[in-house]
């Protein structure tokens, strides 16, 4: 049986994103896209007329909407605290998986230089924002404030990036592990001092 017309397509944006993670922007070139994922040349033009730019968009997108799949259903826990710790514990199990090689593909974009295709930065922001609101929703649900949501979930995500890359870089789980302590510390106060809440004994 021959394979489907979008298999090529959809080929190239997993490896593109795949190759994101692991090298960055700057070497995700069209050539080492094709190799890694097998399609053939001809394909390229025909399925991204915008040529690497909009591959690189479309695997950022692709990238974004998985994590945002991910923290989506975790946010549907009962317990916030319990839904953060997962999302740390999601990319802890990533970096031990790939031995510390794989990394945030929207880093990869956000922290480069891409003067000659600036959407790339845009779409990293995007993607970003999403992900904060997500979790701004999930802290607003359980009493916050919308501003406390909103700066805790812009913390959570800055926290997460941040350790990955310690992680990568010292080849180590301690940096997301100490991260994760800590903002799951923050969330057991923070949300035992919101208006109304009923007292209790803060859970370790």
């Amino acid at each position: 049986m021959s394979p489907r017309k979008s298999d090529s397509r959809d080929r190239m944006i997993l490896s593109a994103a795949a190759l994101l993670r692991e090298y960055g922007a700057g070497a995700t070139s069209i050539d080492r896209v094709l190799a890694h994922s097998g399609a053939p040349r001809g394909s390229v033009y025909h399925h991204f007329p915008g040529g690497r730019t909009q591959l690189i968009d479309e695997a950022v997108a692709l990238a974004g909407d998985f994590i945002a799949g991910l923290i989506d259903a975790a946010v549907q826990a009962d317990d916030p605290v319990e839904a953060v710790d997962a999302f740390f514990a999601l990319w802890r199990d990533r970096l031990v998986e790939s031995g510390f090689r794989a990394g945030c593909p929207i880093v990869a974009v956000a922290v480069e230089t891409n003067d000659d295709a600036p959407r790339l930065v845009v779409s990293a922001a995007a993607v970003f924002a999403r992900w904060q609101e997500a979790l701004a929703a999930l802290f607003l649900r359980h009493g916050l404030t919308e501003e406390r949501s909103r700066r805790l979930g812009a913390f959570v995500i800055a926290a997460v990036e941040g350790a990955v890359i310690m992680c990568r870089a010292e080849r180590s789980t301690a940096p997301i592990e100490a991260a994760a302590a800590e903002i799951h510390d923050l969330l057991l106060h923070t949300l035992r001092d919101r208006p109304g809440a009923e007292p209790g004994p803060v859970r370790p």
